[in-house]
């Protein structure tokens, strides 16, 4: 299993072609308390960069983008009633969606954990 991250602090865990999407600790962190999540419909399209979904917190609403393209085939429905899952474990029962991944040659485009922490020290 591996997992990649983007520059906006979305995780994509791969297993076989189906890819888990959620945003970093990191990304919780910063957005503070979420208060509310918007989810896409499952058989939707998503393009690599396109808005997925939508994470509002006390601070302020993100778009969480799609980090690979491919269909929604799974989304995690539990955070329409309890968003917080996204602050206490946004790497386990906070993710959002699952995909079915079109093209997995886009995930050569994304950062190993290593690169991502590098990252984000570069920027706090």
């Amino acid at each position: 299993m591996s997992v990649r991250y983007t520059k906006d602090h979305e995780y994509i865990r791969v297993e076989g072609d189906i890819a888990t999407v959620g945003i970093t600790d990191y990304a919780q962190s910063q957005l503070g308390d979420v208060v509310y999540v918007e989810l896409p419909a499952i058989g939707k399209a998503v393009e690599k960069g396109g808005e997925a979904a939508v994470v509002e917190s006390v601070k302020a609403a993100s778009e969480v983008y799609a980090p690979v393209s491919g269909e929604v085939v799974e989304v995690n429905s539990a955070l329409e009633g309890t968003p917080a899952a996204i602050n206490e474990d946004p790497l386990g029962a906070g993710w959002f969606m699952k995909l079915r991944v079109a093209d997995a040659a886009e995930l050569d485009d994304l950062m190993s954990e290593a690169d991502y922490e590098a990252y984000v020290k570069s920027i706090s």
